[in-house]
């Protein structure tokens, strides 16, 4: 065994030749420096080992964060779309109790006037016709208008042109009311007349009395002027279906020519 201290390398060591004469062995090439490195599988297996955390490697790590990322974020802006839908929803139910307060009826106390050119907006079953001079003035059942200026039906309420009735449609509770005003010339102290509200109903043939006024001593005897005598009446009475009511007058030549002076009217309450 020979070594050269000039290179500080592994020894290499040289064994005889399996017996053979001493004399053929060949002389010893001269030493090379030599390393010894792991076969190229092994380290590119021990490479990937080194490099990945669990088994795992990097470039799947950060698609599963990516995703993790954007599932929380879908519950995110899931959570804030139903915390939005809640708010609209108590707006929604704060603007329908503010419109039931409004539209809620409130009583009504007298009568209520219609609107003018027949917008009617209550669908409550009414009527108001006005006064009809007719040139035969001596009908006691009075005739009216029921499309002229503040006239009107509603709610089922028809006027009968034929006998001057209001038919109503429904059974109910109605304010009913009528005016006459009555001109008199040479007008006498016993000078008297009468205004009646009266109903027909179909299953009787006489007809059913609901009011009645009576006037008398409206005259002077001192003075001949000509004399105005009014009367108005007013009640709330039970109706049934199809009931028609009328109003009479006992001097109908003598009613005055003031359309808005004469009237007759119900509603249902």
């Amino acid at each position: 065994m020979s070594h050269d201290p000039k290179y500080p390398f592994p020894q290499v060591f040289l064994v005889d030749d399996g017996g053979r004469d001493p004399q053929h062995s060949v002389q010893p090439p001269g030493l090379i420096p030599c390393w010894s490195f792991p076969p190229a599988r092994e380290r590119a297996r021990s490479r990937g080992k080194r490099q990945s955390c669990m088994g795992v490697s990097p470039g799947l790590l950060v698609v599963l964060l990516f995703l993790l990322m954007l599932v929380f974020a879908a519950m995110g802006l899931g959570a804030y779309q139903i915390h939005t839908l809640q708010r609209e929803l108590v707006n929604i139910r704060k603007e329908i109790d503010t419109e039931k307060e409004f539209l809620t009826p409130a009583k009504q106390v007298g009568f209520q006037e219609p609107e003018l050119h027949g917008e009617i907006t209550d669908s409550r079953a009414a009527a108001h016709v006005i006064g009809r001079i007719e040139k035969d003035m001596s009908q006691k059942t009075l005739r009216w208008e029921a499309k002229t200026g503040r006239a009107f039906t509603e709610g089922g309420v028809t006027y009968r042109v034929e006998d001057g009735g209001l038919q109503v449609n429904h059974t109910g509770l109605y304010h009913i009311y009528s005016r006459v005003e009555l001109l008199f010339k040479n007008c006498a102290p016993t000078d008297t007349h009468t205004h009646t509200v009266f109903v027909r109903r179909a299953k009787q043939n006489t007809p059913l009395k609901l009011m009645e006024a009576h006037r008398a001593g409206f005259c002077n005897q001192r003075q001949s002027n000509v004399w105005t005598s009014e009367s108005y009446l007013a009640s709330a009475l039970h109706l049934e279906k199809q009931d028609r009511v009328f109003v009479n007058v006992s001097h109908p030549s003598y009613l005055s020519h003031q359309h808005h002076a004469n009237f007759f009217g119900l509603y249902k309450i």
